[in-house]
């Protein structure tokens, strides 16, 4: 590639010496080269000197003019898609006619189909059908569990966040007839965009690191912020005790997959449903709420879309804020994968906030005071991240679909464990902390665990409750024998 400017050699337009210059830069031949250009001038310069050349009047046909002239198609490339799997394949004819019915277009040209690599659990596609650009969710074949892999929840979501003014992709229509590709879709606009994948943001200025991540809390607070009678939400899920039904779902959900104890997922099981958050708000929780699920416009701070609604329901916003948080918590290399952490990292050289002040920045953009209970927020979102790679150890086991190393798959689960067991610690370090100090600290007590996790080689650090109802237990809990808890722990207790 060879960048010729105008200003900087003194020549321009429709001068030879320009096109020369060019080709001289390129290392071409005349007859080597295309030039395209909308003046007439221009393009009859070029060609004097025995340039190929097209004059663009209309964008398409000078591309048909270019195809033609290079022998190949060319094809607009679409981030993260590949040609369509073939287990996941769609009937072409019968997808082009519900399109053309629904968009209302009788094109003859022909439909172009692409796979995204996103969308594991529904399958996504890129779809180009004349001059429309499209994203076609569906569910996926076969026999499926009830009231999963639930698009048309999906569709009714972003329809109705669209008019609330959440940015989400535009959707166009809904099929509940299999009869259709074999399973019910929806179809969505084609938005283009930039998805931010690690979260370092690597090539940008610290400023401009700092305009992302405020533009992600902004959007979740406009996301909380959806009345749900106006937006027709009220009951897309059930209102109350989303934290609760939430900690059995994913404990039932790691059950089902346990293939060997951990002794961390062990204690969290007998932790979390007895130190539940007091008070829970009821708003649209995303369910997956992170920064490689936003679409950002390329030349600034500003989300487009919000992407993956397939786990939204009502539920307690703040549980959506502590899992957008997981990176901050996370090495920049987490032994066993590909995913990387924020937290040995310089914050104010990077430009991005802490954990604690992306936090308060919600706090303060949603007008609500900062909630004593943080770090069971956060253990509760490292149980689910742990539970849910427990799934995903299971299936690469011999004789399920092979995912990444069994090995490395269980040792993962268990590291996320052990960092939702360190956050539920603090937690209860800070319970105990802000007990009475004339108030009995424990009645007659009884160990839940014993096996230490935290603690130094040698020591024993014990979990123990009040005989009393869970209730009191959640205001009884205290770890004792600190000095046999890490260093970084015994100086949370002192």
């Amino acid at each position: 590639m060879a960048v010729v400017e105008s200003c900087l050699e003194g020549l321009c337009k429709p001068d030879p010496r320009i096109y020369k210059l060019c080709l001289e830069r390129l290392g071409l031949q005349p007859s080597e080269s295309i030039f395209l250009d909308d003046l007439e001038l221009n393009i009859k310069a070029a060609a004097s000197l025995g340039i190929h050349t097209i004059q663009v009047d209309d964008p398409e046909t000078a591309v048909k003019e270019l195809e033609t002239l290079l022998g190949f198609t060319l094809r607009m490339v679409i981030p993260n898609t590949s040609p369509v799997r073939k287990t996941v394949e769609i009937p072409r004819d019968s997808l082009e006619k519900y399109l053309k019915d629904l968009l209302g277009t009788q094109s003859t040209g022909p439909l172009e189909l692409l796979q995204f690599d996103r969308g594991q659990s529904n399958p996504t596609y890129y779809i180009r059908l004349s001059n429309h650009q499209l994203v076609l969710r569906r569910k996926p074949p076969g026999t499926l569990v009830p009231s999963s892999h639930a698009v048309e929840r999906e569709f009714r979501i972003m329809k109705a966040l669209a008019n609330a003014g959440v940015p989400v992709p535009k959707v166009l229509g809904l099929c509940e007839d299999s009869g259709v590709i074999g399973t019910p879709f929806y179809v969505m606009e084609y938005c283009p965009g930039l998805i931010y994948r690690d979260p370092f943001l690597p090539g940008l200025e610290p400023s401009q690191r700092w305009a992302i991540y405020t533009a992600m809390n902004r959007v979740l607070c406009k996301i909380h912020s959806v009345d749900l009678k106006a937006a027709g939400l009220e009951d897309y899920g059930k209102h109350g005790d989303y934290i609760p039904r939430q900690v059995q779902t994913w404990i039932q959900q790691y059950r089902a997959s346990e293939t060997s104890t951990i002794p961390a997922m062990e204690r969290l099981i007998q932790w979390l449903p007895h130190h539940l958050p007091r008070r829970q708000n009821t708003t649209v929780v995303h369910g997956d709420f992170r920064l490689d699920n936003l679409l950002f416009h390329p030349e600034k701070a500003e989300v487009l879309a919000v992407l993956d609604w397939e786990l939204s329901t009502l539920g307690d916003p703040l549980a959506d804020v502590a899992f957008s948080c997981l990176a901050h918590y996370l090495p920049s290399s987490v032994p066993g994968s590909l995913l990387r952490g924020l937290r040995d990292c310089d914050f104010t050289q990077l430009g991005i906030p802490t954990a604690e002040e992306y936090f308060r920045m919600y706090c303060h953009h949603s007008e609500i005071p900062p909630p004593e209970d943080w770090n069971f927020y956060m253990a509760f979102s490292f149980f689910r991240m742990a539970a849910t790679l427990q799934g995903v150890h299971k299936r690469s086991l011999p004789g399920q679909a092979s995912l990444a190393a069994p090995e490395q798959n269980e040792k993962l689960t268990e590291y996320m464990s052990n960092l939702a067991w360190d956050f539920a610690v603090k937690e209860g370090f800070r319970v105990f902390k802000e007990m009475p100090a004339t108030k009995p600290l424990v009645r007659s007590c009884h160990t839940a665990w014993s096996q230490p996790l935290l603690s130094t080689p040698g020591a024993s650090s014990y979990i123990v409750f009040a005989d009393s109802s869970p209730a009191q237990a959640s205001k009884g809990a205290l770890v004792i024998c600190p000095e046999g808890l890490s260093p970084p722990l015994r100086g949370l207790y002192l």
